[in-house]
């Protein structure tokens, strides 16, 4: 077994560079990207990577990012991409993101500057027990961090560079991916496969370190429209249906054990994520979410029938329900590799970690990029509470992070 040089980590310093451009995408934009922001950090990654070696790193018209590391084996190793997303949720500002890093961090609360009711608490940040003495990055207060998931972009980064500067490493042609629009579930539509060239492929944009996650949720959107019966207020006795409190009787009709907020482990939900409308017409979206497939079409059957129960009082009003594929679970994928998994889990134990195979309550690039042709489980970039004020990443795990993708191109090449 191969062990790792010693190594000189960069990946702090090209994560607090990273996090300070604005990058947050735009689900009501039509665009590619959604937001042209997202370039300014894919020029950048483009220009450090070309400065460290990476002759063809490159930013293309939709705002990814391909570059490659090639090989320096004479073995015949399969190529492997290594992928994150550059966007920011547009749940929380990523404007004016003011990276703070608290050092030997000792079980103290962590009170955020421009905002101390944004507080980090131990029993509110569970993980926060196992970063005794590690060096803690976050936000202000105000923002959010940005580690979801410029923490994988920087580790991906920081792996390039040792790569590059210890040839002693030994590794197949390795392939990177840098996306925008992750968080808005467009982060694949451009991607083009055949030009990555990959058998396997490495989301880095988990939670704890130690994590992968071979298991996703299958996604699907769905759009109510409910069109009711308009009349002058003055007049509208008898008469006025309004599909906007139509709207709120159907919400509120959703079952807490089918909500969310009372599902946990490997329950589905239907969760509103949107809602608009007038007296005429209103719309409601939702995602719909659920380990199992086949359990997205019975969600969408108890949304059609607390539907049908409220518009039974309307006898005037109508409506109409459209569903939308968005994502499916990468496992059925993966399954069928067992091996891309499983190196996955070696190189995180070679990295000194307690490796854990789990699944996640979501979806990531690798849950699309499987279905195209690339399999691709998601291992730790250390984030976490992502897409909020206390968003935090230790320094630590985010060094684990890189020795695991080293290991990771070291294993593939030994076992070739």
């Amino acid at each position: 077994m191969s062990k790792l040089p010693a190594l000189k980590f960069t990946v702090t310093d090209r994560f607090l560079r990273y996090v300070v451009i604005d990058t947050q995408s735009d689900p009501e934009s039509s665009t590619y990207p959604s937001t042209e922001k997202q370039k300014n950090l894919g020029r950048l990654l483009v220009q450090e990577l070309l400065e460290i070696g990476v002759t063809d790193a490159h930013l293309d018209e939709y705002g990814y990012v391909y570059a490659t590391i090639p090989a320096n084996t004479d073995k015949d190793v399969p190529v492997i991409c290594f992928c994150s997303h550059m966007d920011t949720s547009p749940d929380c500002s990523g404007e004016g993101v003011k990276p703070l890093i608290d050092k030997d961090y000792q079980g103290n609360n962590i009170v955020l500057p421009d905002d101390d009711t944004q507080v980090l608490r131990l029993d509110e940040h569970p993980d926060l027990q196992n970063q005794i003495g590690n060096d803690i990055i976050t936000a202000s207060g105000t923002t959010l961090l940005g580690a979801d998931n410029k923490a994988g972009v920087a580790e991906i980064m920081d792996a390039c560079y040792q790569l590059i500067n210890h040839p002693e490493i030994k590794h197949g042609t390795i392939r990177i991916l840098f996306t925008p629009d992750e968080e808005i579930g467009r982060g694949v539509d451009k991607v083009n496969i055949e030009k990555l060239g990959a058998y396997a492929g490495y989301t880095m944009d988990g939670e704890s370190a130690g994590n992968m996650e071979n298991e996703t949720f299958s996604a699907d959107g769905a759009r109510l429209t409910i069109n009711g019966v308009s009349t002058h207020p003055g007049f509208a006795k008898g008469k006025m249906e309004s599909a906007i409190k139509i709207a709120g009787e159907i919400i509120a009709k959703l079952p807490h054990n089918l909500s969310p907020e009372g599902t946990e482990d490997m329950e589905g939900f239907v969760h509103p994520v949107g809602v608009q409308g007038h007296v005429e017409t209103a719309t409601i979206d939702f995602i719909i979410r659920d380990f199992a497939e086949e359990k997205l079409h019975d969600h969408a059957e108890a949304l059609k029938r607390i539907a049908d129960e409220v518009l039974n009082r309307y006898p005037n009003s109508s409506y109409s329900l459209k569903i939308t594929e968005q994502y499916r679970n990468m496992k059925s994928v993966l399954d069928e590799h067992p091996e891309i998994v499983e190196y996955g889990i070696e190189a995180i134990k070679r990295a000194g970690l307690d490796a854990k195979l789990c699944s996640i309550r979501g979806g990531t690039d690798g849950s699309r990029l499987s279905f195209m042709g690339l399999p691709c489980p998601n291992i730790f970039a250390g984030e976490h509470a992502f897409h909020s004020k206390q968003e935090w990443v230790s320094v630590q795990d985010m060094q684990k992070a890189v020795e695991t993708i080293l290991h990771l191109c070291m294993i593939w090449e030994e076992r070739a």
